[in-house]
């Protein structure tokens, strides 16, 4: 048998040894692709929502008021079918194309509405929010007397992925309550619990510090019903005298003051957007 000359073995050193495990060379893996966009017309309310004007409740709610219009002439369903934005008008603006998806995170502080306004006067949240920052809309909402995160977003898909109890993402709170409350009683809401008619899903629940018969108890759970944790808590004979969400999925509250917003870097969304169910 002939020895290989120099020049084949220069040539196999050049050859990509296989991954272990697979028997042959792997292609390179590249991130996988975001969600897909859809084709063809869609309804205006999900257009709207898309661009960040507001939640698809609150657009349906704007086009039954007279405040969105098309080439002029005033719209009176939310299931109108367009291809684009082009020539739509809310309040007599004209709406601009969607961007890219933002996310930013906001300390909400207590005594803010989470709303766009109140007709009884009160403060909301884009009364707290400083000034500069494109049109966003919450994602979830905080009662008026709880604190801590709220997301907020410029895109209406997005928003929705992140509020859909199926999406599996995870809310945790911490509250201060008054009361007698044992461990075990808050492992019992592991299997859900029903409060007048309303069901409530699994909640992760644990005591965390005790004094006299105030305690501090953290909780987690992923459907956010109205007033879920209060009304959880006062089913067990607490009362709540101060609600914080600690955090929303991977996103938390640390290094923000009350009243103070950051924005989730980009990386970051589209890795947590490919992780959603």
């Amino acid at each position: 048998m002939k020895k290989p000359t120099d020049q084949q073995r220069a040539r196999a050193r050049t050859v990509s040894r296989p991954t272990y495990g697979s028997g042959r060379p792997q292609k390179p893996r590249g991130p996988k692709p975001g969600p897909a966009r859809e084709e063809g017309p869609q309804r205006i309310a999900k257009l709207l929502a898309r661009a960040g004007v507001a939640s698809r409740r609150d657009i349906e709610r704007m086009i039954a008021e007279g405040r969105i219009a098309l080439h002029g002439e005033k719209l009176t369903t939310p299931a109108t079918l367009l291809d684009n934005l082009q020539g739509v008008t809310v309040d007599g603006q004209p709406v601009k194309a969607p961007g890219a998806a933002r996310l930013f995170r906001f300390y909400k502080p207590s005594g803010a509405l989470t709303a766009a306004n109140d007709p009884k006067g009160r403060p909301t949240i884009y009364d707290k929010l400083p000034q500069g920052l494109p049109r966003l809309i919450p994602v979830g909402r905080l009662d008026y007397n709880t604190e801590g995160l709220l997301l907020l977003t410029n895109d209406g898909e997005l928003k929705r992925q992140l509020e859909l109890p199926s999406s599996g993402v995870v809310r945790r709170y911490r509250a201060r309550a008054f009361g007698d409350v044992t461990q075990a009683q808050l492992e019992e809401l592991a299997e859900g619990v029903t409060i007048e008619g309303i069901r409530y899903g699994s909640i992760d629940a644990n005591l965390e510090r005790r004094t006299g018969r105030n305690c501090w108890i953290e909780m987690s759970l992923t459907e956010g019903k109205n007033r879920e944790v209060r009304r959880v808590l006062a089913h067990l004979g607490l009362q709540v005298s101060r609600l914080i969400r600690t955090s929303y999925g991977p996103f938390t509250v640390e290094g923000l003051a009350p009243g103070s917003v950051a924005e989730v870097q980009r990386e970051e969304l589209f890795r947590f957007r490919q992780g959603l169910k």
